[in-house]
């Protein structure tokens, strides 16, 4: 058998280290690196010697992670990225999309110190306890060509709305975040700035009084938009549990109860409705 045989046998990939970061779910994780605003640590595994590896990476201002999409298992030949021309899908190679018939991703990201086996890192579109499989340095002379041709992406155009935030709702997301809960604001970041108004890819709904909400797995965030302006102002943080789900005895299938009824005591001393 020769090496060429061997190759298309296929190979194993194991991981050099892993992400530890806030995000954990994929909606929180943003279209780029590039539109985040996060920090993060990649951990090195242990007995590896890859600190020694990693050492020289200090002074790089940015770093290529080569990783494992591991919350996906399927992948498609066409998919529709979040900006692609309305109704049309995209060959797979074509697009940065997560659902590849080997799951790679490449991210290119902040990187802010080395330290051992960790790397400090910023600005990334990777989640918690995402496989890294390599590590390169971004060098701007051998990487970036800003003139390159971009394919379908010259159709697809730019839509990027304004978000602002009410001090409420600042507060609200910072105290569910503490008290276990997602981090509504990081969600409204990845979902609001772009076609915030799909309700073919996000969970909307609109109240009687005109105000939209959008659904964040048992949370829902309530807004104003603007299209004519492509202006939101996100307003507060709503439970997507009834009363009656919040009692002693209610089942907890999402493993979530605690924090929503943390969440209603911090209403009621503040004299606010259950919402």
């Amino acid at each position: 058998m020769n090496g060429q045989d061997r190759a298309e046998d296929g190979f194993v990939i194991t991981p050099i280290g892993f992400v530890r970061c806030a995000g954990r779910y994929r909606f929180e994780a943003p279209r780029q690196g590039v539109f985040a605003a996060n920090a993060g640590v990649i951990e090195l595994r242990e007995g590896c010697r890859y600190e020694e590896a990693a050492a020289d990476l200090a002074g790089f201002n940015r770093i290529w992670v080569l990783f494992v999409f591991h919350l996906n298992q399927t992948w498609n030949v066409r998919v529709a990225p979040p900006v692609a021309p309305p109704g049309r899908r995209i060959g797979v190679f074509a697009t940065r999309s997560p659902h590849r018939p080997n799951r790679l991703g490449m991210s290119c990201v902040e990187l802010e110190k080395v330290d051992g086996r960790r790397l400090h890192i910023r600005n990334f579109d990777l989640l918690d306890g995402t496989p890294v499989v390599d590590l390169k340095p971004y060098i701007p002379r051998a990487d970036a060509f800003p003139d390159a041709a971009v394919g379908w992406l010259a159709e697809a155009g730019a839509e990027n709305w304004r978000v602002e935030y009410s001090e409420q709702f600042l507060a609200e997301s910072a105290f569910i975040a503490s008290i276990g809960g997602p981090n509504l604001h990081n969600f409204c970041e990845v979902q609001l700035h772009h076609a915030p108004l799909d309700r073919q890819r996000k969970r909307l709904y609109e109240t009687a009084d005109g105000i939209m909400e959008i659904g964040c797995r048992t949370w829902r965030v309530r807004f104003a938009a603007d299209a004519a302006r492509q202006w939101i102002r996100v307003l507060e943080a709503r439970s997507n549990y009834r009363p009656e789900e919040l009692l002693p005895d209610a089942p907890d299938r999402y493993g979530d109860l605690p924090v929503h009824r943390a969440w209603r005591e911090f209403l009621q001393k503040q004299g606010k409705p259950n919402t």
